[in-house]
């Protein structure tokens, strides 16, 4: 279970993140907010297969038993916020939804700041 926290965390400041963006554009929060996460649920997903995928590779390479960090700033929080971001954006243009050049800018600080900051905030407390 613990090994799941970092996932949970992030799955949480994703839909947090929608929410708020819902919020500051007077939209309904509840009854449209499915349709504003999945996109970015689904980068999510990508991200975090991306990141195992690399800490496999990495530790294959190192020819050692280093384990995944589901909590490490680098390689896997960067790897989750670019998953995040990428795969969220290519999802709403597929689906229809807007990704206007300032959305972009303002979701990759937002969700760098949600899922960069609470990895780089956990290694100051630990």
């Amino acid at each position: 279970m613990k090994k799941l926290v970092p996932l949970l965390v992030d799955a949480l400041l994703v839909v947090l993140f929608c929410a708020i963006g819902r919020r500051s554009h007077d939209e309904a929060i509840l009854t449209g907010l499915l349709k504003t996460v999945w996109p970015f649920g689904v980068g999510l997903a990508i991200g975090w297969v991306a990141a195992v995928a690399v800490a496999s590779r990495m530790r294959g390479a190192e020819g050692r038993g280093a384990h995944f960090d589901g909590t490490a700033l680098w390689p896997t929080g960067v790897l989750v916020w670019f998953g995040t971001l990428c795969g969220g954006m290519v999802l709403r243009v597929i689906s229809g939804q807007g990704t206007a050049f300032s959305f972009i800018i303002v979701a990759a600080c937002v969700l760098a700041l949600f899922l960069l900051g609470w990895r780089a905030a956990s290694k100051v407390v630990n």
